[in-house]
C-alpha cells in the first residue's frame, strides 16, 4: 500500500482520540424539570468530542473520508470549506491529507466556544466565527457540510446550498453529512429505536437519551435522503448520491 494512502487511512484525530474520562458527556445525567434548549455553549465543547462519538454511528469515518475525499477533489488556489465546523475535525482531515498542497483552509461555526477552542490547536486553518447563510464565500473546490445543514432553519438550507454551489469552481466536490427521517413511519420508528440502542451501547442512560431528545427537539430539524437529494439537484449540482450510512445517518457527495 503506498505511504500516502496509509497515511490517510492511519489518520487520527488530535480532538477525539484518547478522549479524556473527566470531559466524558453526563450533560444529561441528572433529572431535570424542564431541559434547557440544546445549544453549542461552553459545557457542550467541554465534552463535544466524546458527545459525538457516542451519539453519531460512523461519525469516524465519516471524518476520515471527509479528509480523503477533499485530498481527492482539492484544486490549488482555491478555497476548501468547513461550515458548521465546531471543533474542525473534517476540516484538519483535510489538511492532513493535502500534505501542504496550496489550498486555503477555512474552518467557519456560529458558536464562539467552538471557534474559540478549534483554534488553540497550531494548524494552518483559518477560522472565522460567522453566521455560514451569511458569510460570502471565494472560489472553492470543496466544501464540507458535517451535520450542519439540520440545524439551520428549512427555509434557509436551498440558499445555503444555493451559495455554495455559485461559488464553487466546476468539478468541485460538497460533502453533506445528515441526520434522517425515514419516509416509511414504520422503518422511521425502527431507526430511531435502533439509534437509541446505538447509544446505550455507547454508556448513556435511558435519562440521558430522553433528555438530550427533548433539549435538541426542535433545534435539529432532519429530512429524508429524498428531499436532500432534490434539493442538490435545485442548487445546480450536476449530480449526487449518498457514500454512506449508518441507521439514519448519512452522507451524500454532490458534484458541481
Amino acid at each position: 500500500m503506498p505511504d500516502s494512502i496509509r497515511l490517510r487511512l492511519n489518520y487520527r484525530s488530535p480532538m477525539t482520540d484518547n478522549v479524556n474520562p473527566a470531559r466524558r458527556d453526563k450533560l444529561f445525567a441528572e433529572l431535570v424539570a424542564e431541559p434547557s434548549t440544546f445549544s453549542f455553549n461552553d459545557a457542550v465543547v467541554d465534552v463535544f468530542p466524546d458527545m459525538i462519538q457516542r451519539s453519531v454511528p460512523g461519525y469516524g469515518t465519516v471524518v476520515r473520508m471527509s479528509g480523503i475525499l477533499g485530498e481527492q477533489y482539492a484544486q490549488e488556489g482555491t478555497h476548501i470549506y468547513d461550515l458548521g465546523c465546531s471543533l474542525g475535525e473534517s476540516i484538519r482531515s483535510v489538511e492532513t491529507a493535502l500534505h501542504g498542497r496550496d489550498c486555503h483552509l477555512v474552518g467557519v461555526d456560529n458558536s464562539p466556544a467552538m471557534i474559540s477552542r478549534a483554534q488553540k490547536i497550531d494548524s494552518g486553518i483559518k477560522w472565522h466565527l460567522a453566521d455560514v447563510t451569511t458569510l460570502p464565500l471565494e472560489r472553492s473546490s470543496v466544501v464540507i457540510l458535517n451535520f450542519t445543514l439540520q440545524f439551520i432553519p428549512i427555509e434557509q438550507r436551498l440558499p445555503l446550498l444555493a451559495k455554495i454551489r455559485e461559488s464553487m469552481v466546476p468539478g468541485g466536490l460538497l460533502i453533506l453529512s445528515e441526520k434522517l427521517t425515514l419516509p416509511d413511519p414504520d422503518m422511521d420508528s425502527l431507526m430511531i429505536d435502533l439509534h437509541h440502542d446505538f447509544k446505550r451501547s455507547q454508556g448513556y442512560t435511558d435519562l440521558e437519551i430522553a433528555q438530550k431528545r427533548d433539549a435538541i427537539e426542535n433545534v435539529l430539524i432532519p429530512e429524508t435522503a429524498e428531499i436532500h437529494t432534490q434539493r442538490l439537484k435545485a442548487a445546480s449540482f450536476s449530480r449526487s448520491s449518498v457514500w454512506f450510512q449508518c441507521l439514519n445517518f448519512a452522507s451524500f457527495i454532490a458534484i458541481a
